[in-house]
């Protein structure tokens, strides 16, 4: 899935933001966002958040054979996913240019500047050596992916203990954490990358790019620089040229910068490993606000409980009395009933066409005398008579077959002579046209 791409006005809106020195975010030029640095409950965990891009990054460690060039050397690997949970716009199991560029600059930077011994991680040279695997993760995209992956790597690696060894000879013993202290790594240095995006061919510079100003950049000048103002790799993307002088700048700005995340970085691991100590609260949940565990709730109002009882005794005292005599319940129908005063229950009413059926059936149980009879089947009669009479005009074009078909009657007389049955079926049958 492709990112959205900005509209015409959103571009021009942003650059002319950028040519008046204005953020959206409400920065200057050179300002970077807010670093917030918090570990989680193991050592080598961690989640860096640059502003609202956010980084999780986990250090891990096991015994491999090491590489036949490099026998008494250890191994570090890196690795950076870009998840779609961080943006729509990347895709999973797909190894896009970007995540290439990332990982390439990644290793650059931490890897080949040399910041961790990996002599130290030896084993039995020839035969066992430590594999140190930094394991990056991007939970959230809003730009300046690659200064908030580094910091999280260094500060991931210096957070890292791996399990204590020793070597007797051919045998190589591992201890457990509750057997021996877990062995920090010997880090140098700590590389951090600073990234600065071009507007105009150059004539525009920013610091710490968001992921809108990045869409409409002409180029990214990246640099990484140690504490110590040692520049441990320098990429520029996008196809600008850039003059000495403006490189010149960008690498004064990055020393300022790159002094102030270290002592960040520095106090933020003193404070952990004071915690841990003290064996107070550490990790994620030391970086919850106790305000924010809980979103929704209330406020809790102070109440005096002073003179509760004699309250009490004055709301019963005014209060009305029960009546003594309790309303007897009416029984309206089967199911409902009415206590006390008040209106008519109507829920065992029936409804007028419910009494109309009602009738009926009284009617139908209803003795059927003869005279009644006759004058049923005169009226028969009559309505037969008046149907013939009538014009009858059908809706639709094709003809229809109309039959009124009339109840069998049966007459009993009764009298002096012997009783008679009398029965009549009338029955009519016509076929109309379409007048």
């Amino acid at each position: 899935m492709k990112e959205t791409p900005l509209s015409n006005c959103e571009k021009r809106f942003l650059l002319r933001a950028i040519e008046e020195r204005k953020r959206l975010d409400g920065r200057q030029c050179y300002d970077y966002r807010n670093l917030r640095i918090s570990f989680g409950a193991d050592y080598g965990c961690c989640i860096v958040e640059l502003g609202k891009t956010r980084v999780l990054g986990q250090v891990s460690c096991e015994l491999v054979s090491p590489k036949p060039n490099r026998a008494i050397e250890g191994i570090l690997f890196f690795n950076l996913e870009l998840s779609p949970m961080a943006s729509p716009a990347f895709e999973p199991g797909r190894q896009s240019e970007l995540l290439v560029k990332l990982n390439r600059l990644l290793e650059r930077c931490l890897r080949n500047s040399k910041c961790i011994d990996t002599e130290s991680l030896c084993v039995v040279a020839g035969e066992k050596v430590w594999q140190i695997r930094v394991d990056l993760h991007l939970l959230n995209h809003n730009g300046n992916i690659i200064d908030a992956a580094s910091i999280a790597a260094i500060v991931a690696l210096c957070h890292f203990r791996r399990p204590d060894v020793s070597v007797q000879g051919e045998e190589v013993t591992l201890y457990t954490p509750e057997e021996r202290d877990p062995v920090p790594l010997s880090i140098h240095h700590m590389p951090i990358c600073v990234s600065f995006a071009f507007f105009q061919q150059g004539t525009y510079l920013l610091v710490d790019p968001s992921e809108q100003e990045e869409r409409v950049m002409d180029g990214l000048l990246v640099i990484a620089m140690n504490k110590h103002r040692e520049i441990c790799t320098i990429q520029s993307s996008g196809g600008i040229m850039l003059l000495k002088d403006q490189v010149l700048r960008c690498s004064k700005i990055t020393g300022v910068k790159v002094t102030e995340i270290t002592e960040l970085i520095q106090k933020a691991l003193e404070n952990d490993q004071k915690v841990r100590k003290k064996g107070g609260k550490f990790g994620f949940a030391e970086s919850i606000p106790n305000q924010r565990i809980t979103a929704f709730k209330i406020e809790q109002a102070a109440i005096d409980t002073n003179d509760v009882q004699e309250q009490a005794e004055e709301i019963i005292s005014k209060a009305f009395p029960p009546s003594e005599v309790l309303t007897k319940p009416i029984l309206w129908t089967s199911g409902t009933a009415q206590i006390g005063e008040g209106l008519e229950n109507s829920w065992g009413d029936f409804e007028e066409s419910e009494k109309e059926d009602e009738e009926d059936e009284v009617a139908e149980d209803e003795p059927v005398t003869v005279e009644d009879q006759n004058m049923e089947t005169e009226d028969a009669h009559v309505g037969t008579k008046n149907q013939n009479d009538e014009t009858i005009v059908l809706s639709d074009s094709e003809e229809e077959d109309v039959v009124i078909l009339e109840p069998e009657i049966t007459l009993v007389r009764t009298g002096s002579s012997p009783k008679q049955d009398i029965s009549k079926k009338i029955g009519k049958k016509k076929k109309k046209s379409v007048c």
